[in-house]
């Protein structure tokens, strides 16, 4: 019987402190309370005017293919 009234108090402890911390904006979020995170700001993208990658380029593949055929004589 004593272990029912000493988790009792032990959840009833934890609801209390939880809910003390959501009022603060301590976070927690998770539905204590209604209160949620913020969000973290999203990061830029990147100039949609350049390739994102050197195979998307096409100075870059140019450039390839020419050492390439430089290299081994025959084409690529």
């Amino acid at each position: 019987m004593v272990f029912v009234v000493m988790l009792v108090i032990a959840v009833a402890a934890v609801v209390l402190v939880m809910r003390a911390a959501a009022a603060q904006g301590g976070g927690g979020g998770g539905g204590f309370g209604g209160v949620s995170r913020p969000r973290a700001p999203r990061r830029p993208r990147p100039p949609q005017g350049r390739p994102l990658a050197p195979d998307d380029d096409p100075d870059f593949l140019r450039e390839l293919e020419r050492r390439t055929r430089r290299d081994d004589g025959s084409p690529a």
